[in-house]
């Protein structure tokens, strides 16, 4: 598989994240896009989520970031499906179902006895081991599997972590850095490893919520002004304790 090899893209599970996925998949980065779900009801606000939310292709389009004809592109290349079988002709699926270990390992297992043989598997999980989701495929699909972790809201959050286990092929991290950064996305390339938690962003981010926790409980400053500081000194759009980016013009 090389990265030209890569036409259409699967999107597991809808909802916010999996449509942030699917349209920055096609209306950047140009791909067919199929995405699937367990019922109608989340296929369709998963489609107006694309089409119609905040950060969507029709506000796009009217924030000059998408022409109209590149819109209407990108909206006629993304289906909906209810058939985890509409997914056997994927070149790359990620998976965005809800974050839990034994329903991950479940779908996954699940696509390995449907998809095409060299098709790359990718999970958008920020809280296990890419290995540990990967647990119940083959030998020979472990090598294609590895984590994509996006940012929410996808759209907007131009991150996306690579990363790879000890039996994931090199040069399968290397497609999927290329296909996120057709995506617009800037790639952070990480190692899984056993015993660990969140990657770069989660784990960094927690590490500072921790403490910032710890200078409240201990009585040296308020919630409010540990917000202030993180928004006005490290330009933190937001903090720990609700505050917002917009709050800063107050002070």
């Amino acid at each position: 598989m090389r990265l030209e090899d890569i036409k259409h893209i699967g999107v597991l599970g809808g909802g916010v994240m999996g449509g942030g996925i699917a349209q920055i998949m096609t209306a950047i980065a140009g791909y067919q896009v199929t995405v699937r779900d367990l019922t109608q009801q989340i296929l369709d606000d998963t489609q107006a989520e694309i089409e119609d939310n905040k950060w969507g292709v029709k506000r796009a389009v009217e924030r000059g970031k998408l022409g109209f004809d590149q819109a209407i592109r990108a909206l006629n290349q993304v289906n909906y499906t209810l058939e985890l079988a509409d997914l056997a002709d994927c070149d790359l699926i990620i998976e965005a179902v809800p974050e839990r270990l034994e329903l991950k390992q479940q779908v996954f297992k699940e696509l390995d006895g449907i998809a095409k043989e060299d098709c790359i598997f990718a999970s958008n999980t920020s809280g296990f081991v890419i290995a540990e989701i990967a647990q119940d495929v083959s030998a020979e699909r472990k090598k294609k599997f590895v984590g994509m972790h996006f940012s929410n809201p996808v759209p907007v959050m131009r991150m996306l972590e690579v990363i790879s286990t000890d039996e994931s092929d090199p040069e399968v991290a290397e497609i999927c850095k290329a296909v996120g950064e057709a995506s617009g996305r800037a790639v952070c390339m990480v190692k899984d490893k056993a015993g660990t938690y969140g990657f770069i962003l989660n784990r960094v981010f927690a590490a500072a919520a921790r403490e910032a926790k710890q200078i409240v409980d201990d009585g040296l400053a308020s919630p409010e002004d540990v917000d202030k500081a993180m928004i006005t000194g490290r330009n933190w759009p937001a903090a720990f304790f609700g505050s917002r980016g917009g709050i800063g013009k107050k002070w």
